[in-house]
């Protein structure tokens, strides 16, 4: 089965190097890799060609302008279904996500024929513990008001997942049209509501080593506005078709 890996950059010149590091033996594998980058100011683009060079199954794209990390996703899922990929996996390229749990996601879809494997953080009880506090005050209460207002115990705002794109309706990864990070929130809600077969397996995750997170206060009150906007648009629906 082919597959392929998007993992979405801005500003990661820092980080690409472990990164690549780490996938090299699924690089070795023939897995290949595309990097979507959202137009960073610093050195990624110049590391991603200079990998590129050195391995055939690492590929680019790079953008324009800054679009957002749900427009940079949807990009490589454009880019997975016009060469026919079977699988398509998305992670974060801050050394976050640890590759090592790829295999397992896709021997899950291939096995089980899942049609998403997803990554949850809160399955283990100490698996941010080396996250600053700050940081993790916010993942969690995002974590519980999504669970809350959209009524789902999953990960949903976690990019590491594993999609078969075999059993996926193209169109239905499209159907969240938020092109920033709430982006990840609200598709997986959609494929949830849905019924697809999705399972979700636990990681520890790591701590940023390099570099920053694109995270701001800002962007949490978006997110938050989004919430609320999805979840009041769900309760119309359903009193429509009551």
């Amino acid at each position: 089965m082919k597959v392929i890996i998007i993992i979405p950059t801005l500003n990661e010149e820092k980080s690409l190097n472990i990164l690549i590091k780490k996938l090299r033996f699924l690089i070795k594998k023939k897995k290949t890799i595309l990097f979507v980058d959202d137009n960073s100011t610093d050195k990624t683009r110049s590391k991603i060609i200079e990998f590129e060079k050195k391995y055939k199954n690492i590929k680019h794209i790079f953008r324009d302008r800054n679009h957002g990390l749900g427009a940079s996703i949807k990009d490589g899922y454009k880019y997975a279904i016009k060469y026919k990929f079977d699988i398509c996996i998305t992670m974060d390229a801050d050394g976050t996500h640890n590759p090592k749990n790829i295999p397992k996601m896709i021997n899950l879809v291939q096995a089980k024929r899942y049609d998403i494997v997803s990554t949850n953080r809160f399955l283990i009880k100490k698996s941010l513990k080396k996250w600053p506090f700050l940081r993790l005050l916010l993942t969690k209460t995002r974590y519980y008001l999504v669970n809350f207002f959209l009524n789902t115990k999953n990960d949903t705002s976690g990019n590491f997942r594993c999609f078969n794109l075999n059993t996926i309706k193209k169109k239905h990864l499209f159907l969240s049209k938020n092109d920033s990070y709430f982006f990840l929130i609200e598709s997986f809600f959609y494929l949830e509501n849905l019924k697809y077969n999705i399972v979700e397996i636990p990681i520890v995750l790591g701590s940023r080593v390099f570099g920053y997170s694109k995270m701001r206060l800002g962007h949490v009150f978006q997110s938050f506005m989004n919430l609320l906007k999805l979840y009041f648009s769900t309760i119309f629906l359903k009193k429509a078709n009551a």
